[in-house]
């Protein structure tokens, strides 16, 4: 690993010394501290999230943990809630679709609250922040299909945010994204969508000031992070595939750059997800919602978009810089000796290009997209929301 810096804080893993639990269990004692893990009830018959459950059990000193489950029935439930009863921390399984928690937050239409988000990770991440501040001065998040989860996870994540002296907010994580059955790199959509797409949206705009930050992040569609409750309760929470750029795109608009940080995590991996056969489908789709989530964070923070003209640009950009890439990542597999199939990844590459002009003129025909409001706007209307929400969450 490198030692470099550049706009954003980097904490490396130069792997000297162990990460140390110990002193995790120390720092939590000082400032309360919650984890948050979003979860389909389906995770619950995968043996990723038990290999979690097992590491965070090793926690001492942990204020809560947050589990934002959707789930069909009050049984799954209580399945999940016996799954977590020997934590050795309280914990929170916040049912999310549950029936009193659709209809207090559908009561919040009388205050012009749109609450009742789409069902997918962005509400689950928006309900479970409003749980977690309740009583907590920093929470990390987690995935819960991580098969890689290891003690170093939140160590690393939390270190920063533990000590208050350092002044960060908010902490993002990267990694190697290597599966851990055939060793073979994935990440698609960052290392051949996001990656090609900021630097050919570089060249059209040049270097203006928001590219050049979602640039410095070295996985910006990582789904682990950790932030301040100050911060937390001022995100906007996108409901699409678009949550981690929008997430990105709302610190930006928050907080100092100085107060930001990514740490290395080392070796990743999770479930992993399909090109797609259609731009509805699999990576395709999520690509096309990244898409939007992009060039809405240059509307809002550079006040530019894309004529026809630099759309057609755009297409011939990304094709050429994506084909670059693949040649990249051909050489970086061969000489780390892990198998590449380069004519799949250039299939990726050119379905991808395909679904540039379209998706970027379907969201320049509308831009605004449902964002769940940050809780300090929430709370102004009904300040007690968060407890009826955590009391609405346990009834059923």
């Amino acid at each position: 690993m490198d030692f470099n810096q550049d706009l954003i804080t980097t904490i490396h893993k130069y792997a000297v010394t162990e990460d140390s639990l110990e002193s995790l269990n120390k720092g939590l004692k000082k400032r309360r501290t919650t984890i948050l893990i979003p979860c389909l009830f389906e995770e619950f018959r995968r043996p990723a999230l038990s290999l979690t459950r097992n590491v965070l059990k090793q926690l001492d000193g942990l204020n809560e943990l947050v589990i934002a489950l959707s789930a069909q029935s009050s049984e799954e439930v209580n399945e999940a809630k016996s799954f977590f009863s020997s934590m050795p921390f309280p914990v929170h399984v916040q049912w999310t679709n549950a029936p009193a928690v659709i209809e207090l937050l559908k009561k919040q239409e009388k205050n012009g609250l749109n609450l009742l988000g789409t069902p997918g990770k962005g509400w689950a991440v928006w309900q479970g922040i409003g749980i977690a501040t309740r009583n907590s001065e920093v929470v990390a998040l987690f995935d819960a299909d991580i098969k890689t989860f290891s003690p170093s996870y939140p160590v690393r994540m939390l270190q920063p945010l533990l000590d208050p002296s350092h002044g960060i907010s908010y902490v993002k994580a990267f990694y190697s994204r290597l599966s851990l059955d055939t060793n073979i790199l994935q990440g698609r959509a960052t290392r051949l969508f996001v990656g090609p797409l900021l630097t050919s949206l570089e060249q059209v705009f040049g270097r203006g000031h928001f590219l050049e930050y979602l640039q410095a992040f070295r996985y910006p569609l990582a789904g682990e992070f950790a932030f301040t409750k100050d911060l937390g309760m001022n995100l906007r929470i996108p409901c699409d595939w678009g949550l981690e750029i929008g997430l990105l795109s709302e610190v930006y608009r928050n907080v100092r750059l100085s107060k930001i940080a990514q740490v290395d995590l080392g070796i990743f991996d999770h479930k992993h997800k399909e090109v797609g056969a259609s731009p509805k489908e699999g990576l395709q789709r999520m690509c096309k919602e990244i898409l939007s989530s992009v060039l809405r964070g240059l509307m809002e923070h550079q006040a530019e978009t894309l004529n026809n003209s630099q759309i057609s640009t755009l297409e011939v950009l990304y094709k050429r810089v994506g084909q670059d890439r693949v040649k990249q990542y051909g050489l970086d597999s061969f000489v780390n000796g892990i198998p590449y199939d380069r004519h799949e990844e250039e299939l990726s590459v050119q379905k991808f290009s395909k679904i540039l002009k379209p998706a970027t003129t379907s969201f320049l025909d509308n831009p605004i997209t449902q964002q769940l409001p940050c809780w300090s706007r929430v709370l102004s209307c009904e300040s007690n929301l968060q407890n009826d929400l955590a009391d609405a969450g346990l009834r059923y």
